[in-house]
């Protein structure tokens, strides 16, 4: 069985985040999800609802997320998912792959022909133009990376009422600190360089500080709760402000089933729906680096190559999380609250 290694005072408690039912859920998810994760085909453990006919009931249950939903025949009996874990029931929820950013942050100068179809999903387009000050939702990135989100403008968590001594950009350490790659004091680029932005014409920023992610190295699985850096830039360069939402209005938790939005780099502006809390998941960073995150939050599908870093809020312009990941089925992001806890960063 894989070791779990993180700090426990690093960790916020389950009751900060969870309500109701949900607690107990949480309870036997984490006795069990090693077990679960071990099985085949499966990369993710989390808190659902029960889904019958295609409907979903309501009924709270753990969600084995799987990369691909085969009939128990096919299956070793060590490999086929209980119909209860404890007193809960299970579902099986297909996603396919998890990757981080959906293939688009690998360093420019790296890309080769196995990249070619990163380019064509990520050449969708939108918001990857020059912008200053810099809204969220556009293109932004390392200077050793193609392109990702900025997620919004914030300051360090200090006294508030006060006077903020420095700003900065949010996103994604894959976006802005290249996958653990890069150096403090690195350029960031608005647009990133994968939408035309040079260094140091384009530098809005500079690498501040990033929660490094640890990749499994079996038998031990490090587990890891953000995708998370920031980077420091003028206040006349940066706007709190994210293209088509508005501006950040508080921080939330999420329900299953609720509706949020996000504004990204790729796909504009979207809407999806919670389908999932709690979620403990192996994400696929590429070159055979694998990381696995805790209390992640999934929804439907909202984004593709290049969102990486965008804000998800709830409709009344709550923070909520970050996005980092996905696949064609879904798309995976961080709770804003171990954001905020592991960046030291004010948001409102």
């Amino acid at each position: 069985m894989a070791e779990k290694i993180f700090k426990e005072e690093e960790v916020l408690k389950e009751e900060e985040i969870l309500e109701g039912e949900y607690k107990a859920i949480a309870g036997a998810q984490i006795d069990e999800e090693e077990e679960l994760l071990d099985k085949e085909n499966v990369v993710g453990v989390a808190i659902g609802h029960k889904i019958k006919e295609g409907k979903e009931t309501g009924d709270p249950c753990i969600t084995v997320l799987v990369s691909q939903k085969l009939d128990s025949a096919l299956l070793k009996a060590d490999d086929r998912v209980p119909k209860t874990v404890g007193k809960f029931k299970t579902d099986v929820f297909e996603t396919g792959e998890i990757f981080a950013g959906n293939l688009i942050p690998e360093p420019v100068e790296e890309l080769a022909e196995v990249d070619t179809q990163v380019h064509a999903e990520v050449d969708i387009e939108a918001l990857r133009g020059r912008l200053r000050p810099a809204k969220g939702g556009f293109s932004v990135g390392n200077f050793r990376i193609t392109a990702g989100t900025i997620a919004t403008a914030v300051t360090d968590l200090g006294p508030f009422p006060g006077i903020p001594r420095r700003y900065y950009i949010l996103s994604n350490n894959h976006v802005l600190a290249n996958s653990n790659n890069a150096f403090i004091g690195d350029p960031i680029l608005q647009p990133g360089r994968f939408d035309g932005g040079l260094n140091p014409r384009d530098r809005i920023a500079r690498l501040s500080r990033f929660v490094p992610i640890r990749f499994m190295r079996p038998p031990l699985i490090p587990v890891n709760f953000v995708d998370a850096a920031i980077a420091e830039g003028q206040f006349s360069d940066l706007d709190r402000e994210i293209y088509w939402i508005g501006y950040v209005k508080g921080v939330r938790t999420v329900r299953i089933g609720q509706i949020v939005q996000k504004t990204g780099r790729t796909t504009n502006y979207t809407t999806g729906r919670v389908t999932t809390i709690n979620a403990t998941i192996n994400v696929n960073y590429g070159g055979g680096r694998v990381a696995r995150f805790a209390r992640q939050i999934i929804t439907t599908n909202m984004s593709r190559g290049g969102d990486s870093g965008s804000l998800l809020c709830d409709m009344n312009e709550n923070a909520c999380g970050l996005l980092f990941a996905g696949s064609s089925r879904v798309t995976v992001h961080n709770n804003i609250f171990f954001v905020i806890r592991f960046l030291r960063i004010r948001i409102v």
